[in-house]
Order: C-alpha cells, then sequence, then structure tokens
C-alpha cells in the first residue's frame, strides 16, 4: 500500500504513525483534549497480543496452559512447562478489512528447560507498517519509505518452590518510522530503547470432587516494558514513553476425564504510564507528564488520572476467555475484550480453534468489534505454528511429559545420601 503525507500531516502524524494504524483504528485514540484523556506511547506494537492463542481469548494470556507464548504474557509460568523445548511463529495481517496487504506483524518465541527448575526463554518480534511515499505541501514526490518496528528480548525464569516460580527478562526495542525524513530543519531518525519484564507465577495442580477430577488453579503478575524512553530526533524536547504494563492474571483449569479439559481465564491490565494533562490552556502543561523520567512515570501513573479514582479505574483493560480441549487435539477457544470509552474503546469478541497432533500444533483466531469501531484485525484470521517437543538429547518423558532424567536424578541423589549416612 502507499501512502500520501503532506509536510501538515507529517509534522502530527510521523512520530506517532505506528499509533495510528496500531490503535487509532480501535477507537478514536488520541490525546485531544476535545475528546478523550487516552494513555498514549511510542512503540504501541509491544503491547499487541501475537498468537492466535490468546488472541481467540479476548487477549489473556497470564495464566494460562503454558506456551512457548508465555514469552509476551509472563515468562515465570515457563518454569512450569512440561516439554524440554518448545517454539512458536505467529502472523498477523493488518487492516485486511481496508484492502491494504502490506501491514502485518510476525512474532517468533522459543523456550528451552535446562533443568526442571530452569528455562531460558528467547522472542523476536518483527511489525512492517507498508510502504509510504512522502510528498510536501504541492504534492512533489520527496522521497519514500518503510517503517518497520522490530524487539528482541532474552530471560530467564526458574521455579522457586514446587507452586512458585519468578521471571526476568531484558528486550532491545527498534523503531524506524521516516528515517531520512525531516521535520523542519530536524532530521528524523530511527529510535532505540532498552526494557526489562519481571514476572512471577503460582501454580498449584489439584483434584476436585467426590471423583477426584484433575484441576489446576494459576495466577500470575507480570510488569513488562520497564525500560528507557525513545525519541525520534536528536533534539526532541521530551522522549517518549514506552508501553510499561502492569498484568495481573488468573486461571482454573477442570479435566473431568482424560477426554475433555476446560479452562477459564481472566486478564487485568493497566498502562504504567501517566496519564496526559488535557484540557489546560497552558500548552506546556499539556507536555508536562512526557518530562517525568520512566521510573517516574511508572509509580505516578497508579494515581495521576485527572479524574481522580473513577478514571483511575477506567484505565484498566479486561479480558476474559474460554478454551476446551477434546482428547488433547483439538481445542475450540472464545473471549471477549473490553476497554473503557474514554480510554481508547476498544470492545470486541474473539474466537479460534487449535489442533496438536504429536510434537505439531496449529492455532487460528478471528477478532469481531462488538461497539461500531473499526479494529486493525477486523474480519482477519490470525495463525500460530507451534512445536513442543518432549525429548531432547536422549531425555525420556513420562506420561505428563515431565523429564524422566530429572526425577531420575533427585532418586539417584536421595539414594545417595541414604546410603552415606548408613
Amino acid at each position: 500500500m502507499r501512502y500520501i503525507l503532506r509536510p501538515n500531516i507529517l509534522i502530527a502524524a510521523l512520530l506517532t504513525v505506528s499509533v495510528f494504524f496500531e490503535l487509532k483504528a480501535q477507537g478514536n485514540q488520541t490525546i485531544n483534549s476535545d475528546l478523550t484523556r487516552v494513555v498514549n506511547t511510542a512503540v504501541p506494537f509491544l503491547r499487541i497480543v501475537p498468537d492466535a492463542r490468546g488472541g481467540a481469548m479476548g487477549d489473556v494470556g497470564i495464566a494460562t496452559p503454558v506456551d512457548p507464548n508465555a514469552t509476551f504474557y509472563n515468562a515465570s509460568k515457563l518454569a512450569f512447562a512440561k516439554k524440554r523445548l518448545g517454539l512458536s511463529l505467529s502472523y498477523a495481517p493488518w487492516l485486511r478489512a481496508l484492502g491494504i496487504t502490506d501491514i502485518f506483524m510476525t512474532h517468533f518465541t522459543g523456550y528451552y528447560k535446562v533443568s526442571s527448575n530452569d528455562v531460558v526463554h528467547t522472542s523476536l518480534k518483527f511489525f512492517s507498517l507498508g510502504d509510504i511515499d512522502f510528498t510536501d505541501a504541492a504534492g512533489n514526490p520527496i522521497g519514500s519509505g518503510r517503517p518497520r518496528e522490530l524487539s528482541f528480548d532474552a530471560g530467564y525464569s526458574r521455579k522457586l518452590g514446587k507452586h512458585f516460580a519468578l521471571g526476568v527478562a531484558f528486550r532491545y526495542i527498534y523503531s524506524n518510522l521516516a528515517s531520512g525524513q525531516s521535520i523542519g530543519s530536524e532530521p528524523i531518525k530511527a529510535g532505540h530503547a532498552f526494557g526489562s519484564d519481571v514476572t512471577a507465577t503460582y501454580n498449584l495442580d489439584m483434584t476436585v470432587g467426590k471423583k477426584k477430577m484433575k484441576a489446576n488453579f494459576m495466577t500470575g503478575i507480570a510488569v513488562t516494558n520497564m525500560g528507557t524512553k525513545i525519541a525520534y530526533t536528536a533534539n526532541a524536547r521530551e522522549k517518549d514513553f514506552i508501553p510499561a504494563n502492569f498484568g495481573l492474571g488468573v486461571g482454573f483449569k477442570l479435566q473431568p476425564n482424560k477426554y475433555h479439559e476446560w479452562g477459564i481465564y481472566a486478564d487485568f491490565n493497566k498502562l504504567l504510564v501517566p496519564t496526559p494533562k488535557v484540557g489546560d490552556k497552558d500548552s506546556n502543561n499539556i507536555l508536562d507528564f512526557k518530562e517525568q523520567s520512566s521510573i517516574k512515570g511508572m509509580f505516578t501513573s497508579l494515581g495521576d488520572a485527572p479524574g481522580g479514582f473513577k478514571e483511575e479505574m477506567r484505565e484498566w483493560m479486561m479480558g476474559i476467555g474460554t478454551e476446551y480441549w477434546y482428547d488433547h487435539i483439538f481445542a475450540a477457544r472464545m473471549g471477549y475484550f473490553l476497554e473503557a470509552k474514554d480510554k481508547g474503546n476498544r470492545r470486541f469478541f474473539s474466537a479460534g480453534v487449535g489442533v496438536k497432533y504429536s510434537v505439531f500444533g496449529l492455532d487460528f483466531s478471528y477478532l469481531v468489534p462488538t461497539n461500531g469501531a473499526r479494529n486493525p484485525l477486523d474480519n482477519t484470521f490470525r495463525f500460530t505454528l507451534k512445536f513442543d517437543f518432549a525429548k531432547l538429547g536422549g531425555n525420556k518423558t513420562n506420561d505428563d511429559g515431565e523429564d524422566i532424567n530429572d526425577q531420575t536424578d533427585k532418586v539417584d541423589k536421595s539414594t545417595r545420601k541414604k546410603l552415606k549416612q548408613k
């Protein structure tokens, strides 16, 4: 797709072109004082749900059963993975309902269990915003560009007990929206930033009812994208926040018998970014929120909404979803996502299916807005290809996917200890 942007639009939109494509279509996401108090950030692609499984369940994933895409939601739960190695590749077309074919997002992620308690993981996210032709006020061509953004992260998670795990991850962020162009005499450059995640999970396997049906309760906390601010010009007066986020998730899974498994999950998220001070006639005060440091901005964002506690609560987003598995082969999913009207107004129903055979899995999802607002994923299928390897390097697993070698090591150590005592 080709876009023609004139200078008066360029000044207002170049530095927020990713915001425009990723959020504007989701419901008048702007800091215009006459409209809303939407919390805006740079590089919002970092908060776009990348996988079809989470996308089919209302964008939930903090406390869902472990799969490789946990690196996006809550990497600490990877410590409870029952497979030695997991890989995933996701693809999401963008704005297909408008006939656009060159905007898309891809996401690759993987993890490896170093031991029964330790996991290392990584992911790469790439967002392409197509082709853009730039013109001056008279319509004369002044160049073209291919805006693109990416992030790369690596992390480590460890189980600290039978039921508790912690995780950390570090992320590099690259955003090239209009490199080679300029705002006045100020050249535009690619933006760079660094972020980090801290996550925690509580996981409890249990039995319920007289029939002692297998069940699982999980809850998780994820503080993600804590890091530096980003700028697109060398002399930017205010740098932009990246989308630091606090997420809380809960989930419950029930397995009545070996053929059926059902779970319900909910996520609650809030951007840890200051609320714009809109409505102030002094334009300098409108930008005051950008002058805060990243760390200060995270703390002040917990209570800085101009409308007080009620508005602060409206800045929370909620997703709820359910998943049913038949014989661990076929899955059906659905969910709903809700955001306050004056904070973005994203509201949509999502659904999807998944199939799994041996180490191979394939997920699809579909999104339907419920409030009349356009969404970049309207009438679009997303898909994710996953691989979960139970064996690696000769390691064997039991029926639950647990590493027998790890269990054998524990038995051997216990036996040696008893022999020494004798």
